[in-house]
């Protein structure tokens, strides 16, 4: 078995902006109910992809819950910063963390014991890089998932929570787009999660192992990697402004998205996870149920970072051909999220970008700050 376990130190950093998770009292009745029922019966998770931007988001909101999360990466793309930052200061829960691959079957099933629940976020989560390269994007979006499934299903967790997306909805027209109606995947990203929801479908039916896919559609906040050709759109328009560099609009940016803030996500994962069982076997969208374009949400960057750099304000972006694989319009019904998890967005996009901004332009300054 190819994988390190260890108990992460705490450490000494200072401390990051306050995160709108502290505003306890405005997500809903039912996530509120079920965070109180973990901090008097804390449960143990396991949580793939730790180290990325939803899983190290996880952790935090698990630990602040006072949970013992077991943590699984490989570091191929999720960063021991997100981690570090973290473990600062008096946090309530128990870390623990496994250094493996999920490709791995073995890492796999050590990281699964003992496990209530499993909130499976280990991916190569991009379109553009599946495309580049579908072989390991399928390898490690597929047959580790498939791993996953198998060693949650022998550890006899409670139940597995997975990351799906809306890329599955591929070339399907109608808005807004329902868990009911799917088109073709426009890339080997949504092919592989198109595999993953019917995997599960099958471990459902089989094996009875209790699962629950989450689509979710354009995920952003804090910790979300701003490096790197395949960036999403957000953190790599917010580097590029505060460094003056050229953000780029494939199309005339009237592309719409569904921009969902990673503290709903979160929620969704914990509400996905402790739902009745009538709730399991099914997959969920998890957005804000609204639109926005590209157009506005570029503006409302620029708008936002004008605050940390005056000199942003001027900056236009660059227009450039559609890419392959995008789609013109997506947004999501949440009606099944709310019916059967309890699921109620509580930031719009301007809360949650105020946020992530305020996140980002920290760590600017740091970096200047250590240069200087």
């Amino acid at each position: 078995m190819s994988c390190t376990e260890r108990k992460m130190p705490r450490r000494s950093l200072p401390c990051p902006p306050t995160p709108l998770r502290m505003r306890d009292s405005i997500y809903s009745a039912p996530y509120l109910r079920l965070r109180d029922e973990l901090r008097l019966e804390p449960k143990t998770w396991l949580v793939t992809g730790v180290a990325g931007f939803i899983g190290s988001n996880l952790l935090e909101q698990l630990l602040d819950l006072g949970q013992t999360v077991v943590g699984l990466d490989n570091f191929a793309t999720g960063y021991r910063a997100n981690l570090d930052e973290l473990l600062v200061g008096d946090r309530r829960g128990e870390f623990r963390l496994v250094e493996g691959d999920i490709r791995d079957l073995a890492v796999c099933r050590a990281a699964c014991d003992g496990v209530d629940y499993l909130l499976h976020h280990a991916a190569l989560a991009s379109v553009p890089r599946s495309v580049d390269d579908p072989t390991e994007s399928t390898s490690v979006n597929v047959g580790g998932f498939l791993n996953m499934l198998i060693a949650g299903r022998d550890a006899g967790v409670r139940r597995v929570v997975y990351a799906s997306s809306s890329a599955v909805y591929g070339d399907l027209a109608a808005v807004p787009q329902v868990e009911t109606r799917v088109g073709n995947p426009l890339s080997p990203y949504a092919a592989d999660k198109n595999a993953n929801e019917v995997y599960a479908d099958v471990f459902g039916r089989t094996y009875g192992l209790e699962i629950v896919g989450l689509r979710y559609f354009n995920i952003f906040g804090r910790r979300q990697d701003p490096a790197g050709a395949y960036a999403a759109v957000i953190p790599r328009w917010v580097s590029n402004l505060l460094n003056g560099e050229t953000c780029h609009i494939y199309g005339d940016g009237e592309t719409t998205r569904d921009f969902c803030h990673v503290q709903d996500a979160v929620q969704a994962n914990v509400l996905a996870a402790l739902a009745p069982a009538s709730a399991s076997g099914e997959v969920y969208n998890v957005g804000r149920g609204s639109e926005t374009s590209l157009n506005e949400l570029f503006r409302m960057i620029r708008l936002g970072l004008a605050g940390y750099e005056n000199e942003v304000a001027s900056q236009t972006p660059v227009y450039e051909s559609f890419r392959p694989g995008d789609v013109r319009r997506s947004v999501a019904d949440i009606s099944k999220a709310r019916r059967y998890l309890g699921f109620e967005p509580t930031f719009s996009v301007a809360e949650g970008l105020g946020e992530a901004l305020e996140w980002y332009a920290a760590r600017v300054q740091e970096s200047k700050s250590l240069i200087a």
